[in-house]
This record gives C-alpha cells, structure tokens and sequence, in this order.
C-alpha cells in the first residue's frame, strides 16, 4: 500500500484536532498564546529554537516565528504582522480573549522584525542575506522556503508573460474556432481557446457545469490544429480521482469533434502532478522533473487548480520547458488546497507585469465574444483569465444561491434560501443543542433512509452498476471531522437511522451488504485512489466491494482493502469535484474558524437538484460575509 503525499483530501486540523499541548518551559508572549491553544507546541518549539540558534531573544521576534509556522498549518503562504491581531481566529476561544492577549502594535512589530538576526528584508534587488531562515517583505513574514516558492511561481511567470508570445496562423485559428464553436453568439468556451492559443500560460475559471473539461478538450484540438497535429500534451490534476475524471471526461468530449480534429488530439490520458513529475523515493516534496530536467511535453493542463498548493505549483513551473503551454483550469472560489497557498486564486488576481503584450486577435476576431463581459472580466482578459459562468448542471435557484455567496452578497443569499424554493431547503437546527434535535431533523432521516434503503436493495440483489448510481443519489457534507459537526458524528447518526428502518441492516459486521465505501489512501496495485468511492454488495452469496475504476466495474474481496472508510458523510474538502443529485450540508458553529465563504460554495454546488443547509441563520450570513483569509504575496506586485 502506498500513496501520493501531496495527494490530501482534508482539511487542516483545527484546535480540537491539533496538538495544542502546553509548553511549560514557554515564557512571556508565546506561554500566553499556547496557554489560549493559539499556538501549538511545534509553533512553540520552532520559534524557541530558531531564537536559541539565531541569538534572538526579542520576544515579538519568537511570537511572529511562532505565528508564522502557525500560519502556514492554515493554510496562508506568511504571517502578515498588520492584520494578524485581526485575522487569527481558533475555534471556541471568543474573540474577546483573543484581542486581549499579548499583541504587538504592528509599526514596532515590523520594526523589530527588520532588526533581528533571523530575518532577511526581502526586495525586487533580493535577500540582504540569503542565509537567514526568515524573510520580511513589507508587513509579510515568510519562512525562507515559502519565500523562495512564491518568488519562483512569480518569477516564471512574469518572465513568460514579457516574452513574444506564441505565433499563431490567424487563417486556421479562425476556421477552428468556427469549426469547434459553432455558436453564433458570445462564447465563453472559444473566447478561452482563443485566449489560451496566444499565451504562453492562460487560466479558465468556472464553477461546477460550467463547461470546463469540454473547453479543455477544444483548446487541444485548437492548439493541435495550429501546430498541424503531434503536440505533445499532458493533463494532471492533484489527486488521483480528479485525474481519472479529468482524462474519463476529455476523452468522452473529443469523441464528438470532426473526425480530423479527433485524429489530431488523440487518445487523452491524465495523471496526478505528482506522477507527472515524478517522486523520488524518501522526499516529499523533491521530483524527478525539474529545472535541470524539464518535462518533455508542449502542453501542460492541470485541472482542479484551486486544490494545488504553493510548493506544488512551484515545483511544476520549474519543470516546465520555457516554450511548453500551461493551462490551468479550475474554479478558485471553492475551497483552496490543504497545504499552504492558494495559487489559482492569486493568479487569478495577479495583475501582469508592465510591457504584457495583449492578445491580437481579441480586437476583431473575438469582438462577438466580448460583447457579455463586465469591467472586471475584460481586464482578466489581461491577466490570460476566462471565466465561464453559463451552468448547464444546477437548478436555477441553486445557481443563484452560489452566486450570491460567491460575490459575498449575504442578504441575496438570505433572500434566495427564504424564497421558497423546491431545490433549497434551510433546517435551523443546533446539533449541539439542548432541544428536540431529531424531530427536527426528519426531513434529512427520510432522504438518508430512502436513499440508504435503495443502495441497500441493489446492493442485495448483486446489481453493482445501480448501486453505484445510488452512491450519487444522496450525500452529508460536513465542514469538520469529529465533534457534534463533523463527519463522524453524522456517520454514526445515519447508520442508527438505517439500522432502524432496514431489518438486519449492518448485521454482517464490518463488510456488510450496502456499505457505501470510501478509499483513503492510494493504493496503485488495486488501481484505488484516495477519494474513490465504491459499496459492498452480495456476489453470488459473498461480499465484494465495487468500484468502477477508468469506467470498468471492478470487484474485490473486502480482505484485500485496507484504508476505506463509510461514507455516510463526508467532509467538504473531500467532496471536490464530485456531484450528487441531492447534498445536505452541516454548517459548523458560528464561532468556527471552518465556517467560510468558500466552505459553503464548494458544499452547495456540488448538488445537481436540491441542497439542504443545516445550521441557523445567522451561521449562514457569517459564512457568506466570511472569505478565506490566506496571507501571500503573490497577487501582490509590491
């Protein structure tokens, strides 16, 4: 059994998740932050043993070290000392408490920063000294490898965004897009083939059912068709399963396109990054690829983009070969990778460096195309961003709920979820509360009996392909892992549920007979991968777990799985990418650090027909007004 490292489905731990042990050793401002749980031991120790090794014993120095490797555990690139007072949030610690603790004012914070032995002011002319293990670029405070990481991303693209971009035969270009995209209308999908054909590095941004592996598909046959076909392309993702979707999904797409188009694109395949780029045995983060030894390929389409963190971007670009083609798709409004950064969405907003060439072709032959695009829109034009906003997938009113979070609009999002509407559904319960909780929760105990007591059927009639449908039909989401929020608490809830509607259910023991499976860890001999999800069902009188693996149903004795879990509820984090006919969505407390605008996006959309929300009011319009606040440097040009 083995697994990508970088291939992570879960969300940072959060403070009843994490070590927050007690350092009794720890004294002045770190002992008041670890004795709150703001500060971890690890926090504690890094920062006392880079002030022993550096000679620092400035206690603001040692506290922003400590945030600092804080900071990178949720999820931010650096510790911005301006808004740190602000922005430090740990769940079940009020805001007050917080407050009060300890916080340098950030003019003498920064100051002494600048001062210390441990820290390197980091500027456009470099490092005043590339030894030292922190870097200070303005308020941010880096650790020196997330420095050099978020320098190196920036720097390849700035130097390909200066460079002549690609030569393009606008004769050909023209009779391929008109080829491919037919539509006589604004187009989004060849506005972005256009796009992605006369840069070197293009994004294409979309929520769920917006189009975007069909657009990917189209840009190769464009791109194949300007280089008269042999193109060598690679698509990737970060994990395994949004591999296999990735690769399932732009095959299917290609069988559609004119018979010269299909031949020059070929057989599509996609691999995780990390197989991309290929590990080296012991290292994490270290691959076979890279600037000494580029990847052979000319296109490079890396999709769930947003998932990507900073130290897999950065390793990515340096393998890249200075005239291959990077396309990065994804959707940077749902929920960042579970490591530091979150590139897409700084990319996104990354303004271009003075002297970017704009697209030629945009002023006339794409003119029809520019006809819907607001203000914001055209200048991401700039930036080589196309975002598609036409969803083919949600019912309307879903599709307007996850605009009004996504533009942080809480009071839309109020209006729409009280509008009455058959596909949204708000249950004001407190799961932690004193009151009648399950009689408040019947709605949701008759989706999870239904929808459990039909996979339980298929299942016990041998009829793997349904079930596996069935897996679809319904699914809890979660935003945290334990407590009376988290993923098994609501496990534990539906299995009661089941065991009291279906005589004998989970009888079996571990592997019984309509178990919804989960696979946790990668595992290449079985050809499973963390995130696939299969059940068990009666073979011919025995259990066997089903998966479909690239489209194949495959069978296997339970004996031979290891790292599965039930998949009664799953956690947010882990829902990437996926679709459900119906999802019903736990919110956590108001006061929970999880509880943020991206978090409810990403839930929301990955229904299809209805979503049901789980929480008061009042957490719902704390989520919409509540972004991510990942601290980086990289949308930044200061």
């Amino acid at each position: 059994m083995s697994g990508d490292p970088l291939d992570a489905g879960e969300p940072s731990p959060t403070r009843d998740e994490h070590d927050v042990q007690r350092v009794r050793r720890a004294t002045g401002p770190l002992r008041a932050f670890n004795d709150l749980g703001v500060l971890g031991a690890a926090d504690v120790h890094v920062a006392a043993t880079l002030g022993r090794l550096g000679g620092e014993a400035d206690d603001r120095v040692l506290l922003a070290a400590a945030l600092t490797v804080r900071a990178l555990r949720s999820g931010s690139v650096c510790l911005d000392v301006a808004l740190a007072r602000g922005t430090t949030a740990v769940e079940g610690v009020p805001a007050a408490l917080l407050a009060g603790l300890p916080w340098p004012d950030a003019a003498s914070w920064t100051a002494a920063l600048a001062a210390s032995p441990l820290v390197a002011e980091a500027g456009p002319a470099g490092d005043a000294d590339p030894d030292r293990p922190l870097r200070l670029r303005g308020s941010m405070l880096y650790l020196d490898r997330y420095w050099r990481q978020e320098r190196r991303i920036a720097g390849v693209l700035d130097d390909t965004a200066l460079r002549p971009q690609p030569v393009v035969d606008g004769t050909r270009l023209r009779a391929a897009l008109e080829r491919l995209f037919p539509d006589e209308g604004p187009d989004r999908q060849r506005l972005a083939a256009m796009v992605a054909a006369h840069r070197w590095v293009s994004v294409l941004a979309g929520g769920p059912g917006t189009g975007k592996t069909t657009t990917v598909a189209k840009v190769l046959a464009v791109l194949q068709d300007q280089a008269g076909g042999g193109l060598r392309v690679a698509l990737a993702a970060p994990t395994a399963v949004a591999a296999a979707r990735l690769g399932l999904a732009a095959a299917a797409a290609v069988q559609s396109f004119p018979d010269p188009d299909r031949q020059r694109v070929g057989r599509l395949g996609a691999a995780t990054l990390h197989r991309l780029l290929g590990p080296r045995p012991g290292s994490r983060t270290r691959f076979r690829h890279d600037r000494d030894n580029r990847l052979p390929y000319d296109v490079v389409v890396v999709d769930e983009a947003s998932m990507v963190s900073l130290t897999l971007m950065s390793r990515l670009v340096d393998a890249l070969r200075p005239d291959s083609r990077l396309l990065l798709v994804g959707d940077p409004d749902q929920l960042a990778s579970v490591e530091a950064g979150a590139v897409l969405g700084d990319l996104v907003q990354r303004e271009p460096p003075a002297g970017t060439a704009a697209v030629p072709a945009l002023a006339g032959l794409g003119r029809r195309d520019l006809e819907d695009l607001d203000e914001e829109e055209s200048g991401a034009l700039e930036r080589g961003v196309v975002r598609l906003i036409r969803v083919h997938r949600f019912s309307g009113p879903i599709q307007a709920l996850a605009e009004a979070v996504r533009a942080g609009a809480a009071d839309d999002a109020l209006r729409v979820v009280s509008g009455q509407h058959d596909s949204i559904e708000l249950l004001d319960v407190d799961p932690a509360g004193d009151g009648d909780v399950e009689t408040l929760l019947e709605p949701l105990r008759r989706d999870v009996v239904a929808a459990g007591c039909a996979l339980h059927e298929a299942a016990s009639a041998g009829d793997a392909q349904e079930a596996l449908r069935l897996l679809a039909a319904h699914q809890l989401l979660c935003g945290h892992r334990e407590g009376p929020f988290g993923v098994a608490r609501w496990t534990e809830r539906a299995e009661g549920w089941l065991r009291a509607a279906v005589a004998g259910y989970a009888a079996e023991g571990r592997w019984y007979v309509g178990r919804p499976l989960l696979v946790t860890r990668n595992d290449y001999q079985l050809r499973l991968f963390n995130g696939d999800t299969g059940v068990v069902v009666d073979l011919d009188g025995r259990p066997r777990a089903a998966f479909l693996r690239e489209g194949v149903l495959a069978f296997l004795a339970p004996s031979r799985l290891s790292d599965v879990a039930s998949v009664h509820a799953m956690s947010v984090h882990r829902s990437q990418g996926s679709q459900y006919d119906a999802v019903t969505l736990v919110l956590p407390p108001v006061d929970s650090p999880l509880l943020t605008r991206e978090l409810l996006y990403t839930g929301l959309t990955r229904a299809r027909r209805h979503v049901r929300i789980i929480g008061s009011r009042d957490a719902l319009e704390a989520a919409v007004r509540r972004p991510v606040v990942r601290a980086s440097g990289l949308r930044s040009r200061r």
